[in-house]
């Protein structure tokens, strides 16, 4: 309303021309004063009999106290007459009210069509508000058919006479390449005009051109820079970049604490992707006191939001009876719903829910169905699931083949079962060639990871002399890593080998062991806060 009222006085004096021979200027100027005064009152007195005599200036100030309520008891079917004298008289800005009144369903049905009609009248008179609001209608398609050629039309003319809303969705436009050629460059210029006006909406669209590389250089540090302009004015989606940012270590140094601030932020605003990574700092104790509790209230704030990451995390609570009574049948509801809007984690869940028979009747073929659904999404779970389920012929025709194609993907991304698994494959011969020093490869990215099986595969080769020669020192290495990590087998292997060592080898050994420990819990690279995707 306070855009009408901007626009309404910067038309006055064309306005008191016309209006001359119909009533007093003076009064008419007394009465636009008392009301900008706020003396609703007075303001009513002034201008009631000059709106009787037809001045449209008059009839466009009451019809806006009645809708607002000012010096008189709100009434939009008042507020709609008053609008109605004017709007049928051409006056532009009358035209606009009543398109608003309409389309929001003010004191009647909400009626788009309606709203559209005056809109109409009134943008191809000039009027810049009527021109954006006409945009919107044909961006969305409402009451018309959609149509960005015509959507950009009328924006261009509004963004021309300087409506910022205007200017910030040619921007959009350009950027997305609707109703014109995609241009980068035009979107990134007309962002950033606006943004160093301090426009909230096109600081963070900055952010993101700049952190997606979109039509320039990819730099973090200058998309932290747009995300934290625009989060200082409220942006909701900009605080959880800035939270995501500080989470990976993007454009800034890593800081659980701060991206937990900033999800904050956000998820208290109702952002629902904030909302679910918040509930997972809380689900795995990251930066805050484990709270399975809290975690489940932020899940299903964004599960009831439709967010599939909220609703799959949601899932997986009461699948483990995390801070809810264990539930298998709610846990396939919520997987359901992420699955069904192609969450590959959802999907995943959702497989193993129906190969184990959990909420569901046990079913192998739909099982593989989801796995194979959230595997070519490239999730590196339920690829190594769909490995398992070629290699034991479960839901589908055991083929050795397929399966070492799905370990090695899910291997490839570092996934330590998938590369024990895939090191299985290379031992034995199955889907590839028989390979000991690859399986070795395989077996040793694993056992790097800690995964105490892979370590003792490893020991085992090392002894047998299946890597090159017999190395009783690297097997012995392997063996107590793995027993160290409660594995009895690999105790007994030890000890075997330990048989086989002079005092200066089982020394050597031991002194690897330590240092390869020290290696693994010392990453090079530090590891996100949570595992949700990016924006």
């Amino acid at each position: 309303m306070e855009k009408v009222l901007t626009f309404l006085l910067a038309f006055l004096f064309l306005f008191l021309v016309e209006t001359s021979r119909i009533g007093s200027a003076n009064e008419l100027q007394d009465g636009l004063f008392s009301y900008r005064a706020g003396e609703y009152n007075t303001a009513y007195e002034l201008l009631s009999p000059i709106a009787m005599q037809g001045n449209p200036v008059a009839q466009v100030l009451l019809g806006i106290m009645f809708e607002k309520g000012q010096g008189v008891s709100r009434d939009y079917k008042k507020a709609v007459k008053w609008y109605q004298l004017a709007a049928t008289e051409g006056n532009a800005i009358a035209q606009n009210l009543l398109g608003q009144i309409f389309e929001k369903g003010l004191g009647f049905p909400k009626d788009d069509a309606e709203a559209f009609k005056w809109y109409r009248l009134s943008a191809e008179q000039g009027y810049a508000l009527s021109q954006f609001l006409l945009g919107k209608i044909f961006y969305f398609g409402k009451a018309v058919e959609q149509d960005y050629r015509e959507a950009f039309k009328w924006f261009k003319l509004s963004a021309e006479q300087g409506l910022t809303d205007a200017q910030y969705n040619l921007g959009v436009m350009y950027y997305q390449g609707q109703g014109v050629d995609q241009n980068y460059r035009e979107a990134f210029d007309r962002y950033q005009v606006l943004a160093m006006q301090g426009h909230a909406k096109a600081r963070y669209n900055l952010g993101l051109m700049y952190y997606h590389g979109k039509g320039l250089e990819k730099d973090y540090k200058k998309a932290f820079k747009w995300f934290k302009l625009s989060s200082d004015q409220g942006t909701a989606t900009a605080q959880y970049n800035l939270a995501l940012m500080y989470d990976h270590g993007e454009g800034v140094s890593q800081d659980c604490a701060r991206a937990i601030e900033f999800y904050q932020l956000a998820a208290n605003q109702g952002n629902g992707l904030a909302q679910s990574n918040l509930g997972l700092m809380y689900d795995i104790g990251k930066a805050v006191s484990k709270n399975n509790k809290v975690a489940v209230k932020w899940y299903r704030l964004s599960a009831e939001q439709d967010v599939k990451e909220g609703q799959s995390n949601l899932g997986t609570m009461y699948e483990k009876g995390h801070g809810v009574l264990q539930d298998y049948k709610e846990a396939v509801k919520w997987y359901q719903l992420s699955a069904h809007q192609g969450f590959k984690d959802g999907q995943s869940n959702l497989g193993t829910m129906y190969e184990k028979g959990q909420g569901v009747p046990q079913d192998y073929k739909e099982a593989v169905k989801w796995f194979r659904l959230s595997a070519e999404q490239g999730f590196e779970d339920a690829q190594l699931n769909m490995g398992i389920m070629y290699k034991n012929g479960t839901g589908v025709i055991r083929n050795y083949k397929e399966a070492a194609k799905w370990f090695r993907l899910s291997a490839k991304q570092g996934f330590a079962l998938a590369q024990f698994n895939l090191g299985i494959m290379y031992e034995k011969g199955q889907g590839v060639p028989q390979d000991n020093k690859e399986a070795v490869k395989w077996y040793q990215l694993a056992a790097d990871q800690g995964y105490k099986s892979a370590q003792r595969k490893l020991g085992k080769l090392y002894e047998a002399g299946k890597v090159d020669s017999n190395n009783y020192v690297l097997a012995y290495m392997w063996l107590n890593m793995a027993s160290i990590q409660g594995d009895e087998d690999a105790a007994k292997d030890k000890i075997r080998v330990e048989k086989k060592m002079t005092a200066a080898q089982i020394q050597e050994a031991k002194e690897m062991t330590l240092s390869r420990k020290l290696k693994i819990s010392n990453p090079s690279q530090p590891k996100p806060c949570t595992h949700q995707p990016s924006f």
